[in-house]
């Protein structure tokens, strides 16, 4: 049994130390989501279930950007993951389009929209996100084979208001 357990354990051991390391990259540094839906229709293809690259190395300073599509916890629901465009970061003013408004972005807050509006849940539903609730940024598209390529960042055309 000794014999045994000397030739398995190094085995265990490597397997521990594996997972452990799988796992400390997953929180700290990337990981992938699956898409869902048609909100950010044309950016990704809500016909393909297609997987997402999140880059999480941007959390440990908020180093988004305008136009980035990022990972979120849903402001309704924090078990729900969500995948939308951010539009403005804190102390931006942004014109919302639907009610002939501007508002300026609190701090601690991000304005994030789908890219199809028609059938986005976002920040004109429920306001400006908290960044607390950001998970990450996807950079590429990883699945299906035929899709792989880098997200684009952009912004849709006159929302910033400079002030």
């Amino acid at each position: 049994m000794a014999r045994i357990l000397a030739a398995v354990w190094p085995i265990v051991k490597g397997c521990i130390t594996g997972g452990v390391f799988g796992i400390t990259i997953a929180d700290w540094s990337a990981s992938y989501v699956t898409l869902h839906g048609a909100s950010m229709h044309p950016t990704f293809d809500p016909q393909q279930a297609e997987r997402a690259l999140v880059d999480k190395r941007c959390l440990h300073r908020y180093h988004f950007s305008r136009g980035d599509v990022v990972v979120f916890r849903s402001p309704r629901d924090h078990r729900e993951l969500v995948v939308k465009r951010l539009i403005a970061l804190p102390g931006d003013w942004i014109q919302i389009p639907e009610k002939q408004e501007i508002q300026q972005i609190p701090q601690g807050r991000c304005w994030v929209e789908g890219d199809n509006a028609a059938t986005s849940f976002d920040s004109r539903s429920y306001g400006p996100v908290p960044m607390g609730l950001l998970r990450g940024r996807v950079t590429h598209i990883i699945w299906p084979p035929h899709r792989i390529g880098r997200v684009d960042r952009k912004m849709p055309e006159g929302r910033i208001v400079p002030l």
